[in-house]
């Protein structure tokens, strides 16, 4: 089985299942090391994961089993090695096939349009849009927020950390904003998270767009978007957050078509009348 396989299957674990913070960490760590989690014992997860090894036995009661090692044989179960065809070829292919493997998983999320739809009309309606990503994720963040800015008046990137980023929170809480969309991705920035919490405080609905259902973020965030993170190569590939990002973003556009419609067609006048492009 492949690890995006085994990932999945670990993180199946825990739908439906309210979770602690401390417990989220646990279970960040299992999804974190999934082929080999199996194999790990209680002290061992208890010690990736920063926590008691009495937390570890809580955490698999919390899920319905009677200790450690009867989540143990049934982690051992999800992750058992299967052949895979996402193994064939040299690393180089291996890391794309995984990461076709992610865009695979994206697509049985997006079945729930519903939930996609809810929350592009809640970022369309949000008055500025402030739209945060530090480090690794600050390039997501300037991507959707230049395509964004041209169907919403008032899009504002944060991707610079510092004291500076709280008074930009509450300076676009002030000026309205009703939510912050943020790109939350490995290696998790403390300022991010930080971030999450003071957008909170301001008053903010806190969309992320990260890695997996229990990313850190989930401790801040109001409604968490996860798409997998691509780590078989020495940085991570974003395929499936990117694409996550325009799917929202045609939400977006869908909450409002004719402001929508109305915007686009006075940019591209625009262009046209400045001669941006050659095509």
């Amino acid at each position: 089985m492949n690890d995006g396989a085994a990932t999945e299957r670990v993180i199946g674990l825990f739908d439906g299942v309210r979770l602690t913070p401390t417990q989220r960490r646990i279970a960040h760590c299992l999804v974190q090391h999934a082929p080999a989690v199996g194999y790990l014992s209680a002290a061992e997860v208890a010690e990736l994961a920063g926590v008691s090894q009495p937390s570890v036995t809580r955490f698999a009661v919390a899920l319905g089993h009677d200790g450690y090692p009867a989540l143990r044989r049934r982690l051992r179960e999800l992750t058992a090695a299967a052949p895979n065809p996402a193994t064939v070829g040299n690393e180089l292919q291996q890391a794309v096939r995984a990461e076709i493997g992610n865009l695979d998983r994206l697509a049985e999320q997006l079945a729930d349009r519903d939930r996609i739809a809810t929350t592009g009309r809640l970022l369309a309606a949000s008055r500025p849009l402030p739209v945060l990503g530090l480090r690794a994720a600050a390039p997501l963040a300037g991507y959707f927020a230049y395509f964004a800015a041209k169907v919403h008046p008032d899009v504002r990137v944060l991707d610079d950390g510092g004291s500076l980023l709280t008074d930009r929170l509450e300076q676009a809480a002030a000026a309205g904003a009703r939510a912050l969309l943020a790109f939350v991705l490995p290696r998790y920035p403390r300022e991010t998270l930080d971030a999450l919490r003071e957008a909170r405080d301001a008053g903010l609905t806190v969309v992320a767009i990260t890695d997996s259902p229990v990313s850190p973020a989930t401790e801040y965030a109001d409604l968490v978007l996860p798409a997998a993170v691509g780590a078989q190569l020495v940085f991570d590939l974003h395929t499936a957050p990117m694409t996550l990002a325009m799917v929202l973003l045609q939400a977006i556009c869908d909450a409002a078509p004719a402001a929508t419609q109305r915007r686009l067609e006075a940019f591209e006048a625009s262009a046209a009348r400045r001669q941006l492009f050659l095509g």
